[in-house]
């Protein structure tokens, strides 16, 4: 009826955000939360217009690919994103390389990076890992290797590279992006940097742990804003569900809402929700 006379209206809050401050002041618990953050997925009968959303995407990489510090797989990524037209992460935490193998293959197409765990696999090969990146250039999206490097310099460069007995995964050779904490200083970037920058590689730094009871969210936030240039130059939001919650273990969920539209994410991390 309001449109019909010209007049447009747009939200000012969205209902996700009304409810995190209804939380948050504890006027709700997080069952109500989630009480009617399903009722309005069940019943919800208004969908948003994607295409709207194109050109925007389309120039904001344009504009993220001319900055000048930007990092080269970043702006690889950036184009993945765009020619895919997905900016998903799927977390592959299985156990088993073939299980690993099948989930690349069938979700390759839809996905512009798979994150992998494969100090969890049972049966690793080098063999795997040479299946693994063929499937990556078939289906064209980047390997994340979540290896959280976290010690001195010469440390996590024999890591990374794969020198030592302990360590024979050899992740530089094969994952194009790992994953540093930012508590040991700039020698864990740097230490990775020494092996993996002629390799092209990126490291992403932790600005914020989603488990229950994190203690080092803050300090280790503040140590990424000042973190070196040779870090990749992307946000990364992990694991999204469609409900807020977690798991026993105390695994933090987020919504695909929350997780791009109000904090502005490039990149949504996704493993047991699919």
């Amino acid at each position: 009826m309001l449109a019909s006379k010209g007049i447009k209206l747009h939200p000012i809050i969205s209902i996700s955000q009304l409810l995190r401050v209804l939380q948050a002041a504890e006027r709700i618990d997080a069952q109500t939360a989630q009480s009617v953050h399903k009722f309005i997925r069940d019943n919800n009968t208004f969908r948003y217009n994607f295409t709207e959303f194109s050109p925007q995407w389309g120039s904001l990489f344009a504009i993220q690919e001319q900055k000048i510090n930007i990092h080269p797989l970043a702006s690889k990524l950036l184009k993945i994103i765009e020619e895919k037209q997905s900016n998903l992460c799927v977390s592959a935490d299985v156990t088993n390389s073939e299980e690993l193998l099948q989930l690349a293959e069938s979700l390759g197409l839809k996905i512009c990076m798979l994150k992998t765990h494969v100090d969890i696999l049972e049966d690793y090969t080098s063999a795997f890992i040479q299946n693994m990146q063929a499937l990556a250039e078939k289906h064209n999206f980047l390997i994340f290797e979540d290896r959280k490097f976290a010690d001195i310099g010469n440390t996590v460069k024999r890591q990374y590279e794969g020198e030592t007995i302990s360590h024979f995964l050899f992740i530089s050779s094969w994952s194009h992006i790992v994953k540093a904490h930012a508590v040991p200083g700039p020698g864990v970037v740097k230490g990775l940097s020494a092996v993996g920058k002629p390799l092209g590689r990126g490291c992403l730094l932790i600005a914020q742990m989603n488990s229950q009871g994190v203690t080092v969210c803050t300090p280790e936030g503040e140590a990424c804003q000042t973190a070196p240039q040779t870090t990749l130059k992307s946000a990364f939001c992990h694991d999204s569900f469609l409900t807020h919650g977690g798991d026993l273990l105390g695994q933090q969920y987020t919504t695909p809402e929350e997780v791009v539209y109000n904090k502005g994410s490039d990149v949504i991390i996704v493993g047991r929700g699919i």
